[in-house]
């Protein structure tokens, strides 16, 4: 080829076959083949060497062909077609794509050429294979930088743009951006992005300006990008706002935008490369200069009147909810005009139209409009992230600002707003409306009385039923949870602090609600529940509303107390014996982990690992706690509870012992201490173990006295088994007594006699002076039951009158009235009668 150019027609001839089906005898051909087979299709590439316009194409062509999957019309004898992908599997095997990028500048001033290789290159891309080959070459800024190549035809900027979205979705992202973030290439991408701004009207080039905005986003994204030095982020900020902002700028002059689909999705890039940028501290006084503020605000207005008559009402709906939720982004950095624009009043305003009854329907198409659509939720819950972004700045400005125009007052009617929603449907959306809501109470009211006062009587009725919220919708997924935690830490803010709101929630029940959320046992909830009881016990009113508190089986405040305590040195892995009782006098409430730490030399004002530990648990706490309730005559606790409780009074002593010990391991490290000094830390430590065995002496002591009381209740347990069984056997002999007497004559007339004996010894032996004596004998009585107060007195059936009763020496005489008069029924008395079951004289 390079002495005569009579051989390019045969060159081609041959690359042509290399594009023809191949065929194969044997189902192993084409593994058998495959080294043979990768290495001809390389060659292909090799030989874009070939200085020949007509070569080139063909070997573009022959790639292309590649990808024609169709299978051959006529079939030789003795053979059949290779699969449909086999030479797309050898051209990966071969590394053709990545000897076609390096081809490249080979061609760069042959158009045809440059188009025809990246026509070959865009269908070589569709493989992940290749495209991490061609990474290998540097893809991605070889073509980048023909994107601003002369081409009438406006191949070469789709072909390299779409092999350029290949490579982002086949291979790493972060790789294809860094190969982008040279000055030349955001220059090339600049370029054409503002000629098919400017100039494309088609369809097709709007689109094409789409794609290349977003990969100008995604550059944007990366701090290494010269995008500001480039004056590429002027440029895009420029077009974001000038539609709002009219004002005009000559980087953008001339430009019209249609409210056609592609333009709509060109806002909302634009709008998305503006929250990209808000992340680009180098980008903040761009946003700034460029009225990015009041160009947000234009949306954050009510909907029945869109700024944009031509936008749908859909399309206006998304734009607004996009801006107010890219201002969330913004405000936070430009706080000054965010003050200037009276963005707190505008925000306000449209709060109050969210949940006013004008008629709206949203539609709830966009990714910000989600659980929208019929409503105004969407909107409430984006102007409501706003204000949290730039409430939780601590801004005395912007707060002060917003509490002048009575933003808590307001906060408060929509939060209630917002609970009733809540019961009628529980939602993602409102339940974080409500959690935004006490978010932006909390920061707004904390270290502010007066402001808690405004908060007092009406916040705090609303915050007790999220207080008294069902345990088990803390598990639901739908943001309970985080709803919880917003309104105890609203609570923390708006009412602790503030007598007025604190005597209205304890009137409220409202510590008995608390405990009742810490017997949950909940390791997320216990930490902040028992900081909000610790800080509430400086109110005289709180330990006694504590100390009243029960929870299940009775279980006391001290108690319960003490069982978090035990669980979180369990936790921990504190060494304690089976009893509770300290096991190591040492290191009496270190941890497993504490123990593990080597000794590090610290400065002074950095605090040491003893210091850190205590408040990475709940123990400080629930000491700090115990110690307002006061370690006497805590009720409700057992021999257990008080050998953990004599731990926890001395909780202080052991940390100080802890933070001695560290030192005195630091200073050992270093140097060694004088003699006086060394004795002195001699002293201290042994006190500190002195603690620890008088702690555990004393956890004995309690041992073994409840061991005593045990034994006590034991044995009186046992005296009252025997009583028991002693009386049983009473009962039984006297019963047996009764029947001998009932069933032998002989036993019956003894035991009488035994009666009338006991009863004439009981009888006074002094003779009664000038009275009668009565005989209190019953003749004819043959029985040894003695006679009660009470008989039971049985009527005489009529037919018996006159029979066998009326010839009785006991039987009553009495005349009766006959002939239509009533008959008086004779009654008779008779001891024989007497049921055993009658009331004995006492």
């Amino acid at each position: 080829m390079n002495e005569q150019e009579a051989f390019t027609e045969p060159l081609c001839e041959l690359i042509k076959l290399c594009g023809l089906p191949f065929q194969k005898k044997k189902l192993s051909d084409e593994v058998s083949y495959s080294v043979a087979v990768s290495n001809c299709i390389a060659q292909l590439g090799y030989l874009m060497r070939v200085p020949s316009s007509q070569v080139r194409i063909q070997i573009c062509k022959c790639v292309v062909s590649f990808y024609n999957t169709e299978l051959p019309r006529k079939l030789l004898s003795g053979y059949q077609p290779t699969s449909a992908n086999y030479k797309i599997q050898m051209a990966e095997l071969g590394g053709l794509a990545e000897t076609l990028i390096l081809s490249l500048t080979l061609v760069e001033n042959q158009l045809t050429e440059k188009l025809w290789v990246l026509k070959a290159l865009q269908h070589l891309s569709s493989s992940g294979v290749n495209c991490r080959l061609m990474m290998k070459a540097q893809a991605a800024s070889r073509l980048c930088l023909y994107l601003n190549g002369v081409d009438p035809s406006g191949q070469l900027v789709f072909r390299s743009s779409e092999i350029l979205w290949n490579l982002l979705e086949n291979t790493s992202k972060e790789e294809v951006v860094n190969q982008l973030s040279s000055l030349e290439c955001v220059h090339a991408l600049k370029e054409v992005f503002v000629d098919l701004l400017m100039h494309g009207f088609r369809h097709y080039d709007r689109q094409l300006r789409n794609d290349l905005l977003v990969i100008a986003t995604l550059l944007a994204e990366n701090p290494a990008a010269p995008m500001i030095e480039s004056g590429f982020t002027k440029l895009l900020i420029v077009l974001a706002t000038f539609t709002e902002v009219k004002i005009p700028n000559p980087l953008i002059k001339g430009l019209k935008l249609t409210y056609s689909y592609e333009d709509f999705e060109l806002k909302k890039l634009l709008f998305n490369v503006i929250a990209v940028l808000s992340k680009d501290p180098c980008a903040v006084r761009l946003l700034s200069e460029n009225y990015v503020m009041p160009a947000l605000l234009c949306y954050v207005k009510p909907s029945q009147k869109p700024g944009f008559h031509d936008w749908s009402a859909a399309q206006y709906e998304e734009l607004q909810l996009h801006a107010i939720a890219i201002l969330a982004s913004v405000a936070p950095l430009l706080v000054d005009k965010y003050l200037s624009c009276q963005a707190n009043t505008l925000l306000l305003v449209f709060l109050e139209w969210c949940i006013g009854q004008d008629p709206f329907f949203g539609q709830g198409n966009s990714f910000h409009g989600t659980g929208g659509r019929g409503n105004k939720l969407a909107q409430m819950r984006c102007s409501l992230r706003v204000l949290r972004s730039v409430v939780s700045l601590y801004d005395d400005a912007v707060n002060l600002n917003l509490c002048d125009q009575g933003a808590i007052s307001q906060l408060l009617d929509i939060l209630k707003y917002a609970a009733n929603k809540s019961k009628e449907k529980e939602d993602a959306i409102v339940l974080e409306v409500q959690a935004d809501i006490l978010f932006i109470l909390s920061a707004l009211c904390e270290n502010d009385l007066h402001r808690k006062e405004l908060f007092s009587y009406e916040g705090v009725d609303i915050l007790i039923p999220f207080i008294q919220m069902d345990p088990k919708r803390l598990y639901s997924g739908l943001g309970h949870n985080c709803l919880l935690f917003s309104a105890l830490d609203c609570l923390w803010s708006c009412v602790i602090g503030c007598y007025i709101a604190e005597d209205y929630f304890l009137e409220k029940q409202g510590i008995f609600l608390l405990l009742d959320l810490l017997a949950l046992k909940q390791k997320n909830l216990c930490n902040i529940i028992l900081g909000i009881l610790v800080e509430f016990c400086d109110n005289p009113q709180t330990t006694s509303h504590i100390s009243t508190w029960r929870g299940e089986k009775d279980q006391t405040a001290a108690n319960l107390l003490i069982e978090l305590w035990r669980q979180e040195e369990l936790e921990l892995g504190v060494k304690r014996d089976r009893y509770g009782r300290i096991a190591d006098v040492k290191r009496p409430i270190a941890s497993s982990f504490q123990k593990q730490q080597e000794v590090i030399p610290m400065p002074a004002n950095c605090p040491s690992f003893a210091i850190m530990e205590i408040s990475e648990n709940i123990r400080a706490k629930l000491y700090s706690l115990l110690c307002k309730l006061g370690f006497e005559n805590l009720p409700g606790l057992s021999a257990k509870d008080f050998v953990t409780l004599a731990i926890i009074r001395r909780y202080i002593d052991f940390k100080v012992g802890e933070v001695w010990s560290e030192l005195c391991a630091e200073l050992k490290e270093e140097f060694r201490p004088v003699t006086s000094d060394e004795e002195a830390l001699k002293v201290i430590s042994e006190v500190s173990e002195d603690t620890g065995r008088m702690v555990a002496a004393l956890q004995t002591e309690v041992l073994e006295s409840q061991h005593h009381q045990e034994i006590q209740e034991e044995e009186e347990t046992y005296t009252k088994i025997q009583a028991i069984h002693k009386q049983r056997e009473m009962v039984n002999k006297s019963w047996k007594n009764f029947l001998t007497r009932t069933s032998k004559y002989e036993a019956l007339k003894k035991a009488k006699r035994i009666q009338e004996k006991s009863i004439e010894a009981s009888r006074s032996k002094l003779k009664t002076q000038n009275g009668t004596v009565h005989s209190t004998d019953i003749k004819g009585l043959s029985t040894t039951i003695g006679s009660g107060r009470l008989v039971t007195v049985e009527s005489t059936p009529p037919q018996l009158i006159g029979g066998p009763l009326a010839v009785t020496d006991l039987a009553l005489r009495k005349p009766s009235v006959s002939k239509g008069a009533l008959k008086k029924i004779k009654r008779v008395k008779t001891l024989d009668s007497v049921k055993k079951d009658s009331v004995p004289i006492e």
